[in-house]
């Protein structure tokens, strides 16, 4: 930690910009004291030598030298545990001195009452448990100076003649007043400062709650919510194996042809607005999106359970992704087809890597689904077997067929219609 410049410790009242909230409170409050308590002795050595006896100033005159000087060396050291003690000390011992030179609780006005700001600031400046040490030796030295002037009446009334009755009365009255202003405007000033740390405080945690939120969201964003919620609280690796699954892939037809004709901003816009578009109807239809690879889609059903025929959402999916190419050319201006294949059947899923980490799936019928799609018709959507076993009562199929799957020879596929409209007969009509 390097030491502050003078001059800029003197400007920040030796605050330094690596001190916690705290320390800026109780450094600010201790310089700000200083400054009560030693305009307040001015003014009342002032008055004193303007209304009370003549007597000896340096005790006074040098207890303030000690607070200033203390107070700069402060602000060239930035020793705060030093200056901290030593001006609780002056602000103790100090008050006792004076009030000892001029003779006792009465003829000084009570000055040692000044000694009160030491274990009051010691509450503030260091904290409550630390400010007990403080208050007992202000209650000694109390109890030491009334013990004296109690054995020393007789001598300290012959000397009492020095001090009117109506100077003691005004610089007691002075005295309480001043203590209790600079203890009000110290507890005043302490407590703006506390709100203002509140409310500092507040606004911080407010935009960390919203940096939170947002980092949330782009979690959300990459991984499903209840493996976001995993990998927040478990630090173990995330994979795992589920009996049934639908995936779907949407490959767009043609697309490196196509991309050859472009610069890179539009290759980009077109991708954007095709996905995003993908995006808001896999959300609709409460499937998970998994990834997108190159210029192909990759959505799963049945990893959440979010429906309980999550096939037949998958397959809804498809045709509203097919249809809305066919039909919207705002997102498709190019007029792109698209490939579409899906499979159903057991999986693992789990999260890659440490770093830009992915969710993905694996097993066979990934790569059945991705085969499927790579060999079928533009515009159509071919299933496997199990998919359409699943669906046939409810969406109409072709004929099957048999294609060619690279690893896996040849396999029946079919190729999806449209959903099948419900049989209206008379008893469901009465």
């Amino acid at each position: 930690m390097t030491r502050p410049n003078f001059l800029s410790a003197l400007r920040n009242g030796g605050i330094r910009p690596d001190d916690d909230a705290e320390t800026r409170l109780r450094k600010s409050l201790l310089v700000f004291a200083t400054g009560l308590f030693c305009a307040g002795s001015m003014l009342w050595l002032f008055l004193y030598g303007q209304m009370g006896p003549q007597f000896s100033a340096n005790a006074p005159v040098v207890f303030q030298l000690l607070l200033v000087g203390n107070l700069l060396y402060f602000f060239h050291s930035g020793n705060f545990d030093w200056f901290r003690l030593t001006q609780l000390a002056l602000f103790l011992f100090a008050p006792f001195a004076v009030q000892w030179s001029i003779g006792n609780f009465i003829t000084a006005s009570g000055a040692s009452l000044w000694g009160l700001l030491a274990p009051i600031g010691a509450v503030l400046f260091c904290g409550a448990r630390e400010s007990i040490a403080w208050f007992i030796a202000y209650l000694f030295l109390t109890a030491l100076s009334g013990f004296f002037d109690y054995y020393l009446a007789d001598s300290a009334l012959a000397n009492a003649h020095a001090v009117s009755i109506q100077t003691s009365v005004f610089f007691f009255a002075l005295n309480f007043a001043a203590i209790s202003s600079i203890v009000y405007l110290l507890l005043r000033y302490a407590v703006i400062e506390k709100a203002k740390l509140q409310a500092s405080l507040e606004e911080t945690h407010r935009l960390l709650q919203e940096e939170q939120d947002r980092s949330e969201r782009l979690l959300l964003n990459i991984l499903p919510g209840p493996i976001a919620e995993r990998l927040k609280h478990d630090s173990q690796t995330i994979a795992d194996g589920f009996a049934d699954v639908t995936v779907m892939f949407v490959d767009i037809v043609n697309f490196t042809k196509v991309a050859e004709g472009l610069t890179p901003q539009q290759v980009f816009a077109m991708l954007n607005r095709i996905f995003s578009a993908f995006d808001e109807l896999a959300e609709q239809y409460g499937m998970e999106k998994i990834k997108t690879i190159g210029d192909a889609y990759m959505v799963a059903g049945g990893l959440n359970n979010e429906r309980n025929n999550y096939t037949r959402s998958v397959a809804e999916l498809a045709i509203a992704m097919r249809d809305l190419l066919h039909n919207d050319y705002t997102v498709n201006n190019l007029r792109l087809d698209v490939r579409i294949g899906i499979g159903t059947g057991p999986v693992v899923a789990g999260v890659v890597g440490k770093k830009k980490f992915i969710y993905d799936l694996w097993g066979d019928t990934v790569n059945l689904a991705s085969r499927i799609t790579s060999e079928g018709t533009p515009g159509m959507i071919h299933v496997d077997a199990t998919t359409h076993q699943r669906l046939a009562a409810d969406f109409a199929f072709d004929e099957p067929q048999s294609i060619y799957l690279k690893g896996k020879g040849n396999t029946v596929v079919y190729r999806l219609g449209k959903a099948c409209e419900p049989v209206v007969t008379a008893a469901t009509t009465a």
